[in-house]
C-alpha cells in the first residue's frame, strides 16, 4: 500500500515537472553544460553511481518550487557526465518517517547488490515534538523504479545524538561486510558514524569514525569515505566550521576497530558556491566528486540564492573533478577530461608582456569559456595581477593573485549587481618558477584552478550574455605570459 503512494507522489511531482520545464529552460541565467535540474530547486548530489553503463546522478530536489522545500531525489543518466537524460523521480515522501513538509527523503548514497541497486538516504520527519533523522533503505531492480524497504527505518540516531542532526548516510563494502557512515553531533561536536552490516539490511554500530574537538564545526554534513592511493579519505561539509564549506582529511583506516587517524587537512574548494561533494569510483577507475554550486543561508557570506528563482528554478552542480592524491598526501582535484569534448573556437596567444592597462583576450562568447594560462613568475616584475571576467565595461568579476602577499582573491561584490563578497586563500607559491590557472566559465558561475588543483575557488555569478569582455591586467610592474589559450563551451544542457 505504501509503495502505491510512493508511486502516487511521485508521479504528481513528475506531472508539475513537465508543466513547467518548457518554462524553465528559458530562463536566461541557465547554465550551458554545468548540470541542473529540468525546474525546480536543487541541492546536494545523491547517490551518485556507475550503474549499468551509465553514469547515474541523483540530487535534492524540490519539483514545486524553485525554494527549499520537501525533499524528493531527481534522477538523470548520461554516458559521459555532459549529456544528460532525465528519468523519473527516485524518490518522494511517502512514509511517516519521511513525509513532512520541511522533512522528506533527505541526502544518501547508493551501492549495487545482488544485481539490484540500493539507495540509502535520510528521512526526515516530525511527529511534533521536534524533527527526527532516520537512515533507510529503497532498492530497484532497473535502476529506475525504486521500492521502499518495508522495515524502514534501519538505523536510529543513537543516544546523545541528537534526532535531528544524523544523517547523510555514505555506504560501501569492503571484503564480506557493508559499511556505512553517517555525520552526527554530539555534544556540540561532529562525528562521523561508523556502522556496519552483513546484508545491507541490519546495521549495528562500529566506532566513531572520526571526530572533531571544535576545530572543525558542530556538524558534519554529508560526509564521504574513500581509499585513494595507499591512504583513505574523509570529506565532509562542516557546520559551523567558519568560513570552510568542504574539508578533506587524508590518512588511514583500521578496519579492525573502525578507526580513521587523518595527519593531514585541506579545503577542497575555497568558494562561496561549493558544498556537500559526493565521491564515486567510475569505469575507468577515477574516483570522481561532485558538489552543490550554492550556498546554505546560515553561512557567513550567505546573501540570498541569486536570482534564478525569477525563472522557475535555482541550484547546479559545479563541475565533476577526479580526485588525485600527491606524494604528500594532499589531494588535487581536476576537472573531468569529457570536458575538452565541448572545446571550440580555440585562440592561443603565447609570451606576452602584460602591464597596468588591462589586456583584452577573446575566450569563446566571452559567457561559456575554459582558459589555461601560464605565468613565467620567474620573469614576472608585478606585485599582483588580476582577471577581470564577465565583464560589461562596468559590472565585472575580479579574480586577483597577489604574489607579493601569497593570496588569491575571487571578488564579485560589483559583478553582476546581485552577488556579494570576496573569497580568499594562500597560494602555494614555494620554489615554483611557472604558476598554472584554470578558469570555467558557464552562464552563471565561475570556478578558478590553480596550484596544481589544490587551490580551488567556485562561486556564483549571475552575469547576463552583454557581460562578455575579458582582460588580463597587472599592478605595479611586469607580468610575463608563457602562454593563454582558450576555447568557447558548447552548450549540452536544456538541448532537448
Amino acid at each position: 500500500m505504501s509503495n502505491n503512494v510512493l508511486q502516487d507522489n511521485i508521479d504528481k511531482a513528475q506531472a508539475h515537472i513537465d508543466s513547467k520545464k518548457e518554462q524553465a529552460k528559458q530562463g536566461k541565467m541557465r547554465q550551458r553544460y554545468h548540470f541542473m535540474a529540468e525546474t525546480g530547486w536543487i541541492n546536494d548530489p545523491n547517490g551518485l553511481i556507475d550503474f549499468n553503463g551509465k553514469y547515474h546522478f541523483f540530487y535534492q530536489h524540490n519539483p514545486y518550487d524553485s525554494y527549499w522545500g520537501a525533499m524528493h531525489w531527481g534522477h538523470a543518466v548520461s554516458d559521459d557526465m555532459l549529456h544528460w537524460e532525465y528519468l523519473p523521480l527516485a524518490l518522494a515522501p511517502s512514509e511517516p518517517y519521511d513525509n513532512h513538509k520541511e522533512g522528506g527523503c533527505f541526502s544518501g548514497s547508493s551501492i549495487v547488490h545482488d544485481g539490484k541497486l540500493f539507495l540509502i538516504y535520510t528521512g526526515t520527519t516530525n511527529y511534533g515534538e521536534g524533527f527526527i533523522q532516520t537512515q533507510n533503505i529503497a532498492y530497484s531492480e532497473d535502476g529506475i523504479h525504486f521500492t521502499k524497504y518495508e522495515n524502514n527505518p534501519v538505523i536510529q540516531a543513537p543516544e546523545g545524538v541528537p534526532a535531528d542532526l544524523f544523517r547523510d548516510p555514505k555506504v560501501w563494502k569492503h571484503g564480506d561486510m557493508f559499511y556505512m557512515v553517517c555525520g552526527a553531533s554530539r555534544n556540540k561536536r561532529s562525528q562521523a558514524l561508523l556502522y556496519r552490516s552483513a546484508d545491507l539490511y541490519h546495521w549495528e554500530f562500529f566506532n566513531v569514525l572520526a571526530e572533531s574537538r571544535g576545530e572543525w564545526g558542530y556538524m558534519w554534513e554529508c560526509p564521504d569515505f574513500y581509499p585513494i592511493g595507499d591512504k583513505f579519505v574523509l570529506m565532509f561539509s562542516p557546520m559551523g566550521g567558519g568560513e570552510r564549506s568542504s574539508v578533506y582529511l587524508v590518512g588511514d583506516l583500521n578496519y579492525e576497530t573502525g578507526k580513521f587517524t587523518y595527519s593531514v587537512s585541506g579545503e577542497i574548494d575555497w568558494g562561496f558556491d561549493f558544498y556537500a561533494p559526493q565521491s564515486f569510483l567510475d569505469r575507468h577507475g577515477r574516483r570522481i566528486i561532485v558538489g552543490w554550486a550554492n550556498a546554505w543561508d546560515w553561512m557567513p557570506w550567505w546573501k540570498d540564492w541569486g536570482p534564478s528563482f525569477t525563472e522557475g528554478w535555482c541550484g547546479a552542480f559545479n563541475t565533476p573533478r577526479e580526485v588525485m592524491l600527491c606524494e604528500d598526501n594532499t589531494l588535487r582535484f581536476v576537472p573531468i577530461k569529457e570536458l575538452e569534448q565541448l572545446h571550440c573556437d580555440e585562440v592561443l596567444r603565447k609570451d606576452m608582456v602584460v602591464e597596468d592597462t588591462p589586456m583584452p583576450f577573446a575566450a569563446g562568447d566571452g559567457v561559456a569559456f575554459d582558459l589555461e594560462l601560464e605565468v613565467d613568475l620567474a620573469g614576472t616584475r608585478a606585485d599582483e595581477f588580476s582577471l577581470l571576467l564577465r565583464s560589461d565595461g562596468q559590472k565585472q568579476a575580479v579574480i586577483t593573485f597577489d604574489l607579493k602577499r601569497q593570496m588569491m582573491y575571487f571578488d564579485r561584490e560589483n559583478s553582476d549587481g546581485w552577488s556579494k563578497g570576496c573569497t580568499k586563500s594562500p597560494l602555494l607559491l614555494a620554489d615554483k618558477r611557472v604558476m598554472k590557472i584554470r578558469v570555467l566559465s558557464d552562464q552563471s558561475s565561475i570556478e578558478v584552478f590553480t596550484d596544481d588543483y589544490k587551490t580551488n575557488h567556485s562561486c556564483n555569478v549571475f552575469a547576463g550574455n552583454g557581460q562578455n569582455q575579458n582582460a588580463i591586467v597587472a599592478k605595479n610592474g611586469e607580468l610575463k605570459v608563457i602562454s593563454l589559450k582558450t576555447w568557447g563551451m558548447i552548450k549540452v544542457m536544456d538541448e532537448k
